[in-house]
C-alpha cells in the first residue's frame, strides 16, 4: 500500500499539498446528544475540495447495534473510489472542533495499510483562524471515480471484546498482559458519573487507566469570539500526561514496544486520540478496542471496577 506521511499536518502544509493534487476528507462526527449535525455544517462551510467521510456511514454492522465500527475491507475500498482516492494518494483528514473525530478516521486509513494519510492539527477552526479560505453550499467540484484495490486490514491494530476479557483475566504484571488506556472521563471511569448512554453502567475494564482524551489536547481561542478549537500537545507534554496516567516504568515499555497498549472509550470514536498521542510518541504497539466501553458494559457478563485501582 502506500507509503508513509506525517501524522500531523499545519495549515500551511496542507495548502501547499494542495498545489501538487491531495484529497481532503471532513470526518466531523459530534456525540448523539449535540445539536450539532456535522454534514449539515459540512454543506455550509469547508475547507476548498473537501469531501465528507461519514464514519457512521463507512462502517460494518455490528451484532450489538453499535456505530462507527471499523468498515469491511471492502467497505473501505468502496468509499475510497467514490472520494477519488487511489493507494498512493495522499489524503489529508480534518474535524470541525480541531482534533476530536479525525483521529479515528486516520487509525481507520492506516489499519488499511494507507500510510500516505494525515490529519490536520487544529481541523477547519486552525485553517481559518490562520487565514485560508473556506467554500460554502453543495460542492461544486465533480469527483471522478477511481479504482482502489480491496486492501487488508491489520489485525494487529483491532481488539475484540473477547480479546479484551481475556487480558483483563490476566496479573496485570505479566508482560503478555496489555495496558488498556479509557479515553472517557475519570468520573465515567470510577462509576461516580454516568454514562451518557441510557442504562450503561459506568466504571471500568479491570486493570485498565484512566487517561481521558482532552488530556492530550490544547485548547485554543479562536480571536474575537467565544468559540475554541483544540490540537494536539507537544511531545514532550503528550509523554508527561502519559506518565502521569500509567506511571513512569509503564511509559517506558509502551515507547520501548516492551508491552502493548490498548486505547478505549465510549464508543471507539476518542479512543482514537489516544491512539494517534502514542503514535506520535513513537510506541510501535498500540491497538484500539472498536466496540469500547459501550460494547463492553452492555453484556452482563462483563465484570466492571469501580473506584480507584
Amino acid at each position: 500500500m502506500s507509503s508513509g506521511a506525517p501524522l500531523l499536518v499545519k495549515p500551511t502544509e496542507l495548502a501547499e499539498l494542495k498545489k501538487s493534487g491531495v484529497a481532503i476528507l471532513d470526518a466531523s462526527w459530534h456525540m448523539p446528544a449535540s445539536p450539532r449535525k456535522a454534514k449539515d455544517e459540512f454543506l455550509l462551510k469547508r475547507i476548498p475540495g473537501a469531501q465528507f467521510l461519514d464514519l457512521d456511514e463507512v462502517a460494518s454492522p455490528n451484532e450489538l447495534g453499535l456505530k462507527h465500527m471499523m468498515p469491511s475491507s471492502r467497505q473501505f475500498a468502496d468509499a475510497c473510489e467514490y472520494w477519488g482516492i487511489e493507494p498512493d494518494t495522499h489524503v489529508v483528514i480534518y474535524d470541525a472542533v480541531g482534533v476530536f473525530s479525525s483521529p479515528r478516521a486516520l487509525f481507520m486509513f492506516r489499519a488499511f495499510g494507507h500510510g500516505k494519510s494525515s490529519i490536520l492539527d487544529g481541523g477547519l477552526p486552525r485553517w481559518e483562524v490562520e487565514g485560508y479560505p473556506v467554500e460554502t453550499g453543495p460542492p461544486l467540484t465533480a469527483v471522478k471515480k477511481t479504482t482502489y484495490p480491496e486492501p487488508h486490514l491489520d489485525a494487529n491494530v483491532i481488539r475484540s471484546y473477547k480479546q479484551v476479557v481475556y487480558n483483563a483475566s490476566l496479573n496485570p504484571a505479566d508482560p503478555i498482559s496489555e495496558l488498556v488506556l479509557d479515553a472517557r472521563s475519570r468520573g465515567r471511569w470510577l462509576g461516580s458519573d454516568p454514562e451518557p448512554r441510557p442504562g450503561l453502567p459506568s466504571g471500568h475494564i479491570p486493570h485498565s487507566f484512566s487517561l481521558p482524551f482532552n488530556t492530550f489536547l490544547q485548547t485554543n481561542k479562536v480571536p474575537g469570539s467565544d468559540a475554541t478549537y483544540t490540537m494536539l500537545l507537544p511531545p514532550q507534554e503528550l509523554r508527561e500526561k502519559l506518565v502521569g496516567a500509567v506511571g513512569p516504568e509503564n511509559a517506558e515499555k509502551i515507547l520501548k514496544g516492551e508491552r502493548s497498549a490498548v486505547t478505549s472509550c465510549g464508543s471507539g470514536m476518542t479512543a482514537g486520540v489516544l491512539w494517534l498521542g502514542l503514535k506520535l510518541l513513537g510506541a510501535s504497539k498500540v491497538g484500539l478496542y472498536d466496540e469500547s466501553w459501550t460494547g463492553y458494559a452492555v453484556r452482563e457478563s462483563s465484570v466492571i471496577d469501580k473506584g480507584e485501582k
